[in-house]
């Protein structure tokens, strides 16, 4: 009994030295973000997911989706970059959006909208969205309008919903408020044929 008690002791010592020296929330406050996207086509449709999350090169991960707060100061990397800090079955949280049809020649597509505040100590939005029958460029800046919106709501940044986005764009640009807006989409049509088609568009964020 008392050579179990001594096992169990040394078990959480060890496990202590090998934890993190910060074990506060902080720890888990993105460090970095990158963005990526893919499509994959298969007779199943988790197996279509999948192939749009090798295109992706993030399915050696286990992903954990999150909702839509960019970090103050979360610094923006390349995606090869990115992709080489991962490790396989790495637990890895992420913004995702995803669509997917086994309807021939439906266009699905998925995009991430990306919103950045002057102010580095103040956090920036992400979001994500879905759609059918829209254009790459379409479901790019409908994402992104979300993240502006969203956004320019919590710094009290005025806007007219009713107006184009390029027009919500001059505000807030004048506004000196937003210093950043852009998107990532993924687009596809549906297989001909019949197979599930998937699409996805991912922000992913490294903790170190």
């Amino acid at each position: 009994m008392a050579n179990n008690q001594n096992l169990t002791n040394n078990l959480t010592e060890k496990q202590k030295s090998n934890a993190p020296s910060d074990l506060s929330f902080n720890y888990l406050v993105p460090k970095k973000v990158f963005f990526t996207k893919g499509v994959g086509r298969h007779p199943e449709q988790l197996s279509s997911f999948e192939l749009a999350l090798r295109e992706a090169g993030i399915e050696k991960c286990n992903l954990v989706t999150v909702s839509s707060i960019l970090p103050p100061s979360c610094k923006r990397i390349y995606k090869d970059d990115g992709l080489k800090q991962l490790k396989p079955g790495q637990i890895t949280f992420c913004v995702m959006a995803r669509a997917a049809t086994n309807e021939p020649n439906r266009l699905i597509g998925a995009s991430i909208g990306v919103a950045i505040p002057a102010d580095q100590n103040h956090y920036g939005y992400l979001s994500e969205h879905h759609c059918y029958g829209g254009t790459e460029e379409k479901a790019g800046d409908y994402a992104e309008d979300l993240a502006a919106q969203m956004l320019a709501s919590t710094l009290g940044v005025p806007f007219d919903p009713n107006v184009s986005y390029d027009e919500r764009k001059e505000i807030w640009k004048i506004s000196n408020e937003i210093v950043r807006t852009m998107n990532i989409a993924q687009t596809a049509i549906g297989d001909k044929n019949g197979l599930w088609t998937s699409v996805i568009a991912a922000a992913v964020f490294i903790m170190e």
